[in-house]
């Protein structure tokens, strides 16, 4: 079995520090967050900024910035941008990061609600227009899947050849409106990709360790953070993003899986050893 990839999610764009104290905004905070996860065991950064006020953006000015000040804390780490943004930004807003050329992005496989009025809207047209403009960039995507239907999109998709062959999937599961985090989930989503592709599971809340265990076991890889769960243990507030990639350790050593490095998990993704930003 290959050795374990850990993603730490470290704040996303919609947890704030009323949530949790914790969630990074300012670039400091993101490097520190990051620097703590990475030295715990987690070999990419997956990359949401905000203002340092905490609201979200897609500023390529931004991104640029807390790109740099994390690379040069560690530069080996890779950092997986999100083109998912944060809800009702155009796709042109969400994809600009792209023209950085960063190692890894998330491409979003299909719409999925958020609960009460919101909607994370991905038409297929937009997926289409994400997956080009990876391509262009050499940027690797990873394909993030939040029920059996957005699999089903990508496989046609691959067909077409507009989605390239070489698949690293991300199951998020336990979504308010998206598919649940029950370990029949998991196993359906698991069983849906094909053999020569690799796959991450993102648990939301209290799906977020026993999926990271199920993902373990059975050969994926896992990634945790305060983007997806605030919690160390029911009621306790994580410390910070590295306490949760510390749970996936533990789980990991438990069931006799090692963790990988940044350019073990290059190998194993099949991107370019060494490469930064």
């Amino acid at each position: 079995m290959e050795k374990l990839i850990i993603t730490a999610a470290i704040c996303g764009a919609e947890v704030t520090k009323d949530d949790n104290p914790a969630v990074p905004y300012t670039i400091s905070e993101m490097v520190r967050e990051a620097v703590l996860a990475y030295n715990a065991g987690a070999s990419i950064i997956h990359l949401h900024v905000r203002e340092d006020d905490g609201t979200p953006t897609q500023n390529i000015n931004r991104y640029k910035q807390v790109i740099n000040a994390i690379k040069e804390a560690i530069p080996d780490v890779i950092i997986q941008v999100s083109t998912g943004g944060a809800l009702g930004m155009s796709i042109e807003e969400r994809t600009d990061v792209l023209n950085l050329k960063p190692e890894m992005a998330t491409l979003d496989c299909g719409s999925v609600n958020f609960g009460g009025d919101e909607v994370f809207i991905n038409t297929e047209n937009d997926i289409i227009y994400v997956a080009k403009k990876l391509q262009e960039n050499n940027v690797r995507a990873e394909l993030e899947c939040f029920e059996k239907g957005h699999i089903d999109l990508v496989l046609r998709l691959l067909r077409k050849k507009i989605i390239d062959i070489n698949q690293h999937f991300s199951f998020v599961l336990g979504v308010n409106g998206g598919m649940s985090g029950e370990e029949r989930d998991f196993f359906f989503l698991k069983d849906s990709i094909p053999n020569t592709a690799t796959y991450s599971v993102a648990g939301i809340g209290r799906f977020e360790l026993p999926l990271a265990k199920l993902a373990i076991k059975h050969g994926g890889h896992v990634r945790v953070g305060l983007e997806d769960n605030l919690y160390v243990s029911k009621g306790v507030l994580a410390k910070s993003n590295a306490e949760l990639v510390n749970c996936v350790v533990e789980i990991a050593k438990k069931e006799n899986r090692e963790i990988a490095s940044a350019n073990e998990a290059r190998r194993i993704l099949g991107l370019m050893e060494g490469k930064n930003e």
